[in-house]
């Protein structure tokens, strides 16, 4: 799938290319074929294999089990007829009783530094709501917007809980910024839905840093990514996502 030499990816047609000593190649397949370089010790040397290698999807035969508790957990919570909250944890309820995961594998599967970060933000954002904090930077995004439409308003919202999103993760900063996204919306006395709307996209679109989301971070290493690399592909999309938003986002869901 790619070819790096002499510390850079090759930008010609790889597949056609004479491999040279040094070369490093990125290969995808089955785990099988993967593994059988290994025994290849006069060609090839395999540098790494993911923790996953060793354990390849040990409950394959509870696929289809796994399939439909993930549709009833989507279905719940499309319907409304239960608060997300519980249809996860029914969910997760029904994938130990049905044994597609057991303990272990759960431990594992969390990633208990964003859990951390998250609890640690919720006590914060009511710190903030119960000192004032909360209100205080909305009156002040208010004056600075004092005679911008709602539209721009919007904007402001979606720059600033980007701009936050930088150094702390996504879900840590839709926690931070959903209630002043509220109180800005109290103030002006229009649906608070927008509002909440324009954050929850503003925390999705955490594309300028590495650190702005897990899933950026996760990338970084095995893609040999630099900081810059972020700045230069997020920042256009962004500002994609940023008119996009505020285009839509009020005619979806009118002020």
């Amino acid at each position: 799938m790619g070819l790096r030499r002499k510390g850079g990816a090759f930008e010609g047609k790889f597949l056609e290319e004479k491999w040279r000593m040094g070369d490093v190649l990125l290969v995808a397949g089955p785990w099988k074929s993967i593994r059988s370089l290994q025994s290849r010790g006069r060609d090839f040397v395999v540098l790494s294999l993911p923790p996953e290698a060793e354990e390849v999807a040990p409950a394959m035969e509870r696929l289809p089990h796994a399939l439909c508790i993930l549709a009833l957990m989507i279905v719940l919570m499309v319907g409304g007829w239960v608060p997300n909250a519980v249809a996860a944890l029914i969910a997760c309820l029904l994938m130990g009783l049905f044994r597609c995961v057991d303990m272990t594998g759960a431990y594992k599967a969390i990633h208990w530094q964003s859990l951390i970060l998250i609890a640690g933000m919720i006590p914060f954002a009511h710190a903030l709501q119960s000192t004032g904090g909360i209100d205080l930077a909305a009156e002040g995004l208010l004056q600075i917007m004092h005679d911008a439409g709602p539209r721009l308003l919007l904007g402001s919202l979606f720059v600033l809980t980007a701009l936050t999103g930088l150094f702390i993760s996504n879900t840590a900063t839709a926690v931070l910024m959903a209630p002043v996204a509220l109180s800005v919306a109290a103030h002006l006395k229009a649906l608070t839905l927008p509002f909440a709307m324009i954050v929850a996209i503003a925390c999705s679109a955490a594309f300028m840093t590495p650190v702005s989301s897990p899933v950026n971070t996760l990338v970084v290493g095995p893609g040999n990514y630099r900081f810059l690399d972020f700045v230069k592909i997020g920042v256009p999309f962004t500002l994609l996502v940023l008119l996009l938003s505020v285009l839509v986002v009020p005619w979806l869901f009118p002020l």
